[in-house]
């Protein structure tokens, strides 16, 4: 039977395991001590995208207005006829801006009348502009000289109307019937006031083209039409008697004016 010396003996350690037992411990804390720890990332800062640069506007260039010489037909230095004032000139073709909106209009220039007008491109069939009359019109105007005048027995004011209505239509036939309708020879009686401007009128718008169309001054184109006057057949004595009946029984109270002729 074992002594309990010996049971003592084997239960207590030695000292070299003791010492090691000892040990064992602080070395595997130091250990642990010396294992690095992995600092933590720094958290980045947040970068907020830049707003993107707004592009500075482009200097405005100003285009050069374009010379528009043609419209409508018509063309810049081009003669036309313009119904209420006669022959006129195209000086240019202009834009202009009238309450926010652009218009296009043609400058005509009037020499004689010294007026300058200008006219929309758009409105030149209304207002009834026209470019001039060839040559075989105006010799059938001035053939129309040479007829016989036909005047109408009506009421002097009523025919003094329609005169207007003929010289502003811009025909230059009508414009011729008024003249020879309206002209009076040196053995005729005198025209009253009112005729007399209607006939210089006339005669106006009509030499003025023809001056033109033909490229010969105005003074030479009156003696033509004169000429054409002096060459329709002259009116009787019994037209003159019809012609003082007419003025007699005129109800406007314009007793000097007289009819010059029965309607033929």
């Amino acid at each position: 039977m074992p002594s309990k010396t010996a049971k003592t003996a084997a239960a207590a350690p030695t000292p070299k395991a003791a010492a090691a037992k000892s040990t064992a411990k602080p070395v595997a804390k130091e250990a642990a001590a010396k294992v690095p720890v992995a600092p933590k990332a720094a958290a980045k800062p947040e970068v907020k995208p830049a707003a993107a640069a707004k592009p500075a506007p482009a200097p405005k260039v100003e285009e050069p207005k374009k010379v528009v010489t043609q419209r409508q037909g018509f063309k810049a230095s081009e003669f036309v006829v313009y119904p209420a004032h006669g022959v006129g000139q195209i000086l240019a073709i202009e834009e202009q801006e009238i309450a926010g909106a652009k218009l296009e209009l043609f400058v005509i220039n009037f020499i004689k009348d010294k007026m300058t007008l200008r006219v929309p491109t758009a409105k030149v069939a209304n207002v009834g502009m026209r470019k001039l009359s060839d040559p075989a019109l105006v010799k059938k105007a001035l053939e129309t000289l040479k007829g016989r005048a036909r005047v109408k027995r009506t009421m002097w004011s009523r025919r003094a109307q329609e005169y207007e209505a003929k010289i502003n239509s811009g025909d230059i036939v009508a414009i011729a019937e008024v003249v020879r309708d309206l002209f009076r020879s040196d053995s005729q009686p005198e025209q009253s006031y009112s005729e007399r401007q209607l006939y210089e009128a006339a005669l106006d718008r009509l030499s003025r083209e023809i001056a033109v169309v033909q490229q010969v001054t105005e003074t030479e184109a009156v003696k033509e039409v004169e000429s054409q006057l002096a060459k329709s057949p002259r009116r009787g004595a019994k037209a003159e008697a019809d012609a003082e009946g007419d003025a007699d029984g005129d109800l406007d109270g314009d007793t000097d004016e007289a009819v010059t002729d029965e309607a033929a």
